[in-house]
């Protein structure tokens, strides 16, 4: 139940995997470092395939008690969204939207929805809590809550002034 990349090339917490010249002769395309790309391969035999499932966004809010992500997933049924955390502190989102069964008898006169595969992974900040992480799917949009670890208060202490 995740995304496309809509996300800032620049972004820190982002680990988008974005070829910019995927689709290029010189690029990427297939994913392979054999290609001439400037950027590794996609992990877990993930295609540049991945990055077709082009209709669907992730934000990112903070809030005093939680990260909060919200990812447009229209159609998807949660069994076909996966959320995961690598090495403690990668939520990792992918899925699968599959490509409608083709009739021999159909004739499509406009093809616009995507298929295929998607990932999107987020670096956590150290206040994250990715052991009680809870994941929520309603209407469409999948809903990701990373609680926060509770900011220390300073010791303050009172010294006596004499005089």
């Amino acid at each position: 139940m995740s995304l496309i990349r809509r996300s800032n090339v620049f972004d820190p917490f982002s680990l988008d995997l974005w070829d910019p010249f995927d689709g290029f002769p010189f690029g990427s395309g297939s994913g392979s470092s054999s290609g001439g790309s400037l950027f590794p391969s996609f992990p877990r035999g993930l295609s540049s395939e991945t990055a077709v499932f082009a209709g669907a966004r992730i934000d990112w809010k903070e809030t005093p008690e939680a990260h909060v992500f919200k990812a447009d997933v229209p159609g998807l049924k949660k069994e076909e969204v996966k959320v995961e955390v690598e090495d403690g502190n990668i939520l990792q989102i992918s899925g699968e939207r599959n490509k409608e069964q083709e009739e021999k008898t159909d004739t499509w006169h406009r093809v616009e929805r995507s298929s295929g595969r998607f990932l999107r992974r987020f670096r956590l900040p150290d206040n994250a809590k990715p052991e009680q992480i809870k994941a929520f799917m309603e209407n469409g949009v999948l809903t990701v809550t990373v609680p926060k670890e509770e900011a220390k208060k300073p010791d303050v202490k009172s010294i006596q002034i004499s005089g």
